[in-house]
């Protein structure tokens, strides 16, 4: 008979949400972790006669599932979170938030800022963030310091900004971020051409180019606006999706972030090419962009997966919010209450988006053999009581601040609410003191 095996953690549950292939819940479950990786999966009183621990996380009244996935982010825009509301797409950016980048960005910025995003991500149980921003090496300096997975890819585009002088010099610190941090356990590089409007054909491929060299995903903004799509006719005949397949450059390592003004066309096209979706209602309701098409994606077998986009136009970094409201708002379009259910829901907030996003072997749901990616949410709150599904309540009922402990590869990040990885008073003082940089300039 073997004999007890010795693990770092038992983490308990009422409820262990797997998200597996059969999104399997165990109740009064209980994930054995040994270093960095989940070795096993079932009750609370199977696993500890099984196994040995000086540390058991949860117990009664917890939730434990896989952490969260935020699958479109901007993170050090978080810094200009208020600074311009209430306007449309183009002119926000043209007019307000481009030239606060050119007066702020550098590397000092994106490094303080990138600590705030990730402080908020990991208070509301985001595990992992796939980013798109400038200056990107010291965003993953930054996540790899606190403990955070992150995809992460330097932007492309063919006009100078404080991230570079034109698309040779993007390209270049595209290719040098890939070599640099493509072994690393925690960050994984990418390539990220801005949008169709701001990359041109030749840029477009180029970046391609290097994603398929080193094997990285793509991330791109596609489709987000009318306005783009108008453009898009207008300057290639085709309408953005059709345009990216019609220069080949289309195809499984896609994440489009937004995916707004799709047409039947362009949804077959992704699903038959494999290209993944990320899903930003928060941001895109925000500035009246409109609503993603995604029960229909769903149907039609593209992944599909929730991100904030940056702070500067959500104005938050809470993907339990997205899920929530996403839940609810399809059903109002298409007034039929049985679209977009709990359990898609929570599939797109953790399995679909490690998937979408290309770590979906690594993380995304708890399973033998994944690593220890996960969150532990304390289920004894008025607004939590009583209980009879567990799905239902995370989607429609729980709030990001019943988050009380993140793992991340095996390593308790935050625990009981508390940071383990920062300062959270110093992380707070320092967004401050920036604010006031930026208030009084």
């Amino acid at each position: 008979m073997q004999g007890i095996v010795e693990v770092d953690y038992i983490i308990r549950g009422d409820f262990v949400v797997t998200v597996d292939m059969d999104l399997h819940v165990i109740k009064d479950g209980a994930v054995a972790v040994k270093e960095s990786t989940i070795i096993d999966t079932g009750s609370y009183e199977e696993l500890s006669k099984r196994y040995k621990t000086g540390s058991v996380l949860g117990g009664p009244q917890s939730l434990v599932m896989p952490g969260l996935i935020n699958a479109h982010t901007h993170a050090p825009m978080v810094y200009f979170r208020g600074l311009a509301d209430d306007l449309p797409l183009k002119e926000w950016l043209e007019n307000y938030i481009w030239p606060a980048e050119a007066r702020w960005l550098s590397p000092e910025f994106v490094r303080d800022a990138t600590e705030l995003a990730c402080l908020e991500m990991l208070k509301a149980g985001v595990i992992c963030f796939n980013d798109m921003y400038f200056f990107s090496d010291d965003t993953a300096e930054v996540a790899r310091q606190m403990g955070m997975r992150a995809v992460i890819s330097p932007g492309i585009l063919d006009f100078p900004t404080p991230g570079g002088s034109g698309p040779q010099e993007y390209l270049k610190k595209a290719e040098d971020f890939i070599l640099k941090w493509k072994e690393h356990e925690y960050i994984r590089p990418a390539v990220a051409p801005h949008a169709i409007y701001t990359c041109s054909k030749d840029t477009l491929l180029k970046a391609k180019d290097l994603s398929i060299k080193y094997h990285v995903p793509v991330h791109i903004h596609l489709s987000e606006t009318e306005w783009e799509v108008r453009e898009s006719l207008k300057n290639f005949n085709k309408r953005p999706v059709e345009y990216l397949h019609s220069i080949g450059f289309l195809d499984s390592s896609v994440i489009a972030a937004h995916a707004v003004w799709l047409d039947d066309k362009e949804i077959e096209l992704m699903a038959e090419k494999g290209s993944s979706v990320a899903h930003c209602i928060e941001s895109n309701l925000k500035l009246a962009s409109g609503i993603a098409p995604v029960p229909l994606m769903i149907k039609r077998g593209v992944k599909v997966g929730f991100g904030t986009d940056g702070a500067a136009s959500n104005n938050d970094l809470d993907i339990l919010s997205e899920v929530s409201l996403a839940a609810r708002l399809h059903k109002t379009m298409a007034e039929d209450p049985t679209v977009l259910d709990a359990r898609t829901a929570v599939l797109m907030a953790t399995r679909w988006a490690a998937e979408a996003i290309g770590i979906g072997s690594t993380t995304g749901s708890i399973e033998k053999g994944k690593k220890a990616d996960l969150i532990i949410c304390n289920l004894d709150k008025p607004h939590l009581t009583p209980l009879y599904d567990i799905y239902s309540h995370i989607v429609y009922a729980m709030k990001s601040s019943d988050v009380e402990t993140v793992m991340i590869n095996g390593k308790v990040i935050l625990n009981q609410r508390e940071l383990k990885t920062g300062d959270e008073r110093e992380i707070l003082k320092k967004a401050r003191l920036w604010q006031e940089r930026i208030r009084t300039a």
